[in-house]
């Protein structure tokens, strides 16, 4: 019996080549010799955005801000007008049965872009170019983010806090992962526009600091694209997305382990609107390129929750005025004295419901927030320069607050702010549920004050943004 060879076959994939050699007619095992497929041409490999590993860093210095959002003054309307659902939302019958030929062979009729035309991959509208480079300051931030702090602290800080050579690699291909996202969306917005890498200032001074911020960063740039990416005209573009999002969710996780927490609390993933990630993004952005691209989307004031829950403490919800960096409302380490309190020193290592050092998963005894916790807020004024070259200038369309809203999940839940006085208030945490057995309120999640406790879900949240007053996030479950 002669061994059945094998050559080359041009542009073939491995699966085509392997089930294309000839099999012999006897039982006796016969294993092919290992081959090469080829490509009948070169592969071009574009390069990647420019960038530097570590850019420079601190607050912005320059001269007062004359502008805010973006360069137009054409606006049509004051808001979008609520309507009822669309003449064909409940046209097709949901029995299961084909209501239409197929379009092909094992394809059923319908779909968005599935009449065969070629994908061009770049926005086809102002909505989509200002979602994408939204997503690329985004992507910009965490990929110095990443760097900064392996630059920043030391290999025992990271040893001292659990976090091994290993994981210290992890963080640098992160920081690699960034360099593709960037410029993947560079390449679909136009080299010429699109943002470019800018100088950042993080609220942090330790490397527990550093992880909290990091995973409420990542937290509010994955939520920030889901809330966009079924809008986008350009399903093409919202395709790429969708698969360099899906790698910054991991990274979330990969934070919320590094800092001792559950890696994954609920059943779905909150998405939020541009406005609500610009607000969030901005204040750590100091300074940008000469003309760089400006984004239309709204900028907030900030929500300072001052019982914010530490989880670097063994009671991670007894805690005031423990936070960080404004916005994000990060852990703060500095107030955190004995080492009884801590949950993440050697001597709290190990212990069942205390330890919080770096985990695949941990299950802590006592909860770091619960249904009925009072939540003391505090909220700036609007007029605030705040993003780029402080270029930007906070702002609100609502009247004074009188709600939070709790926006996590699928719900959007609203409870009364109490004891209203002097730009602060208190609200009680609220006790319900996505479906049973599966607590809305978990996880790092979106508080923000309105004036109404207006009706919206998921698709629509936009709605909700004329009447935002501040947005903040808050650390529960």
């Amino acid at each position: 019996m002669r061994r059945p060879t094998s050559k080359p076959m041009m542009g073939m994939s491995l699966a085509v080549l392997l089930t294309s050699l000839t099999t012999p007619a006897l039982s006796v095992p016969v294993v092919s010799e290992a081959t090469t497929t080829f490509m009948s041409t070169p592969t071009f490999v574009p390069p990647t955005a420019p960038h530097t590993n570590v850019t420079s860093h601190g607050p912005y210095t320059g001269p007062s801000p004359t502008t805010t959002g973006a360069l137009t003054t054409d606006v049509l309307a004051p808001s979008i007008a609520a309507l009822p659902p669309g003449p064909d939302a409940f046209k097709y019958n949901r029995t299961g049965k084909l209501n239409s030929p197929l379009a092909a062979p094992f394809t059923p009729s319908g779909g968005r872009d599935t009449n065969g035309s070629a994908p061009v991959y770049r926005p086809l509208s102002d909505f989509d170019y200002q979602s994408l480079a939204l997503a690329l300051y985004q992507e910009y931030i965490e990929l110095d983010l990443f760097h900064w702090g392996l630059a920043t602290f030391s290999v025992e800080d990271f040893e001292e806090a659990g976090l091994t050579a290993e994981d210290r690699y992890l963080l640098q291909f992160m920081a690699e992962q960034e360099v593709g996202h960037a410029t993947l969306i560079t390449n679909m917005l136009g080299a010429a526009s699109a943002p470019r890498q800018c100088t950042y200032n993080y609220p942090v001074k330790t490397l527990h600091e550093y992880i909290d911020f990091s995973q409420k960063l990542t937290r509010f740039g994955e939520a920030g694209v889901y809330g966009f990416l079924e809008h986008l005209n350009a399903g093409d573009a919202g395709t790429l997305l969708l698969q360099s999002i899906t790698t910054e969710a991991r990274q979330q996780m990969i934070f919320r382990q590094f800092e001792g927490l559950f890696p994954m609390p609920v059943w779905f993933e909150v998405g939020i609107p541009q406005s609500w990630a610009w607000t969030l993004l901005a204040p750590y952005i100091s300074s940008c390129p000469e003309n760089q691209t400006r984004l239309v989307w709204q900028n907030f004031p900030a929500l300072h929750i001052l019982n914010q829950p530490n989880p670097f403490r063994v009671d991670g919800s007894d805690v005031w005025n423990e936070t960080t960096g404004g916005y994000t409302n990060t852990a703060s380490e500095s107030d955190i004295d004995a080492d009884s309190e801590t949950c993440y020193g050697k001597s709290n290592r190990g212990k069942v419901g205390v330890d919080c050092s770096p985990a695949i998963t941990r299950n802590r005894s006592m909860p770091l927030s619960y249904p009925g916790r009072q939540v003391f807020l505090r909220w700036d004024e609007p007029g605030q320069a705040v993003g780029p070259n402080n270029s930007y200038v906070t702002s609100t369309m609502a009247k004074a607050p009188v709600f939070a809203a709790w926006v996590s999940q699928l719900n959007v839940t609203y409870t009364p702010l109490e004891n209203i006085t002097e730009n602060s208030a208190y609200t009680i945490q609220p006790n319900t549920s996505t479906f049973a057995g599966d607590p809305a309120v978990n996880g790092t999640i979106f508080l923000v004050l309105t004036d109404e406790d207006l009706y919206v879900t998921p698709y629509n949240l936009t709605m909700l943004n004329p009447h935002v007053y501040a947005v903040g996030m808050y650390q529960s479950g």
